[in-house]
């Protein structure tokens, strides 16, 4: 049984959801952005996110504390590219390596699919992120590709990891038009 409760993620968690990706920011190379949105960007990126029908979910623990979120987005703009979406999972510090990043992305993947999505991309900073590349492997990913020294982070060239899985049916079949959930492109 699972220590972990995961529930979509409301407007109210949007303070522990800047936390947690505050850290991301100043101690990693999940994110290559260098300095932590305040509050009110979080609040905004999340509206937009959930605002397009994307699933955006949170952990928490028996006692309500957010350990981590996931929520998968437009993978491109461009609108052949609707039917992928990019993941991104993150965990607070005091939850990694406790099972949180799994069942967050066990969860986000079978949203997406019920969704109708059919190709999920993973975009890791960092060849070296091995925590990150080992949890999508587990899920199935496969990596598809490596931008080698795309970004500059903590006064050295960090690669990026693309990995891809396949969602329901894939690229088997046509996508059924009729269940796109978002908003952001045309029909």
């Amino acid at each position: 049984m699972s220590a972990h409760t995961i529930r979509p993620a409301r407007i109210e968690d949007v303070p522990a959801i800047r936390s947690i990706y505050e850290d991301a920011v100043l101690h990693g190379t999940a994110t290559f952005e260098i300095v932590p949105p305040d509050e009110a960007e979080m609040a905004a990126r999340f509206t937009a996110i959930t605002g397009q029908g994307y699933p955006f979910i949170i952990a928490e623990d028996a006692h309500g504390i957010v350990l981590g979120y996931a929520y998968a987005n437009a993978f491109r703009a461009r609108p052949a590219y609707r039917w992928s979406v990019e993941d991104s999972v993150y965990v607070a510090p005091q939850a990694k390596g406790s099972g949180t990043g799994t069942e967050l992305l066990t969860r986000l993947l079978e949203l997406s699919a019920e969704s109708g999505f059919r190709q999920m991309i993973a975009v890791i900073g960092g060849s070296d992120h091995a925590p990150s590349i080992r949890l999508h492997e587990r899920a199935g990913f496969r990596m598809i590709g490596v931008f080698e020294q795309s970004g500059f982070k903590f006064g050295r060239w960090i690669d990026t990891v693309f990995m891809q899985m396949h969602l329901g049916a894939g690229g088997s079949t046509p996508p059924d038009e009729t269940r796109y959930p978002g908003t952001l492109y045309d029909r």
